[in-house]
């Protein structure tokens, strides 16, 4: 049985007080997902290990059936994947957001919705005046991009900047781990503290002085005026799917993040990349519906990941958010779902989110999340609606980790 899973990053939220205290999958129109629980099997995943923080790469890391205690690394090496760097074994890599900065406090984790054409001629801009031997800046997508450093500690203590929206900045620099270990050719954990804090103080100043910031400011617009990394690693040690798994023979993963494309080439999938999939809410949502179909006609296993909701949530945009979850069921769900099963070889499909970002907290929280699971032929469990309060009733009850993918490979 081929198999399918499609991931609405952050879509999963809380009770809202302005929907009438529904969660947004309660209150937006989803009849798609609704008729799969309704005809499906459902239940709640734990996500986030414990002693990680919730992000999403964490949770599709997990999600897709790894032990984050061997495998974890962070988003930096995962991202240098996607990116094409091959990493060197004394390589430090670690996402490089291009924020913006306000009265001294973050403002936005996105440096204004910054697009991949500009974000390239800032970093290709700092990596000329800050780069050398031992620190590298490489472009990536939109406000999404890459720090090397080579020789770089990975024992750091590191803020994302979309947990910390209209925080003060200075209180969040990067700090050593306590006690972090020495270790042969790299610098210490102190050292590398305060070299990724100089770079960032040294963009500031650099940033506030380019013309694409210029041009903002005197249109009012958000400037894209500090890099802050986090999340960095060295080069990780993952079996593929197919190791793991022997269902899986072949696989692809579409998504417009860096950091899953990453996932899904250490994972041994093919990265398939889609025209106008951008990671926002005008994501080419059919493209990625149509790739998605190629791709399982001709192999086993595809992952399909849209980061539009979580986006939204970060944003604090309850429309917006509630926008996505209807676009990803209407857009994606339902084509997708129309085609298998009319297809003569069975297909299962998975629905969830990775995490929630409530959209009044604009950051992520790592509780468990609703999934539903369909194919057909498969008995019902009596779950009327997809959303985080009727999944508890679900069948599957709560499972953790690498139950989710060991359960889907049994169907």
């Amino acid at each position: 049985m081929k198999k399918i899973i499609i991931l609405g990053d952050g879509m999963a939220d809380k009770p809202v007080e302005r929907l009438g205290g529904k969660t947004l999958l309660q209150y937006a129109h989803t009849p798609c997902m609704d008729m799969l629980a309704r005809r499906g099997r459902t239940g709640r995943l734990a996500t986030i290990p414990e002693g990680f923080m919730p992000g999403s790469e964490v949770a599709n890391t997990a999600i897709l059936g790894y032990d984050l205690n061997k495998v974890y690394e962070g988003r930096g090496p995962l991202e240098a994947a996607s990116i094409g760097y091959e990493m060197r074994n004394d390589d430090m890599a670690i996402r490089c957001n291009i924020i913006t900065i306000e009265d001294g406090r973050i403002i936005t984790h996105n440096g204004g919705n910054l697009e991949t054409a500009d974000g390239d001629v800032l970093i290709h801009y700092l990596d000329e005046k800050l780069g050398n031997d031992r620190v590298r800046f490489i472009t990536g997508i939109q406000y999404r991009h890459l720090l090397v450093i080579r020789g770089g500690s990975k024992h750091i203590i590191c803020a994302p900047p979309h947990d910390h929206p209209n925080e003060p900045w200075q209180p969040l620099l990067v700090k050593p781990e306590p006690n972090a270990p020495k270790e042969e050719g790299r610098l210490s954990a102190e050292e590398t503290a305060e070299l990724i804090n100089s770079l960032i103080i040294k963009s500031q100043e650099l940033l506030a002085q380019h013309p694409f910031n210029r041009e903002r400011a005197l249109r009012g617009e958000r400037q894209a005026n500090s890099i802050w990394p986090w999340s960095g690693g060295y080069r990780p040690n993952m079996l593929t799917l197919m190791q793991l798994y022997p269902q899986v023979k072949t696989g692809s993963v579409i998504s417009a993040v860096d950091l899953i494309r990453g996932i899904g080439h250490y994972a041994g999938l093919d990265i398939i990349k889609v025209e106008g999939a951008t990671g926002l809410w005008d994501t080419n949502y059919e493209g990625k519906t149509q790739a998605a179909l190629k791709a399982l006609r001709e192999q086993d296993f595809v992952f399909v990941h849209v980061e539009a909701s979580d986006e939204a949530g970060h944003d604090g945009d309850l429309e917006l958010k509630l926008k996505t979850i209807e676009n990803l069921d209407s857009r994606m769900v339902k084509p997708i779902y129309e085609a298998i099963s009319q297809w003569e070889e069975p297909v299962a499909m998975a629905i969830l989110p990775d995490h929630l970002t409530p959209v009044e907290m604009r950051i992520h929280v790592g509780e468990p999340v609703p999934f539903l699971f369909w194919h057909r032929g498969i008995e019902p469990d009596g779950v009327e609606q997809y959303d985080e309060m009727s999944c508890v009733r679900g069948s599957y009850g709560l499972l953790h980790l690498q139950e989710f993918m060991q359960e889907f490979m049994k169907l």
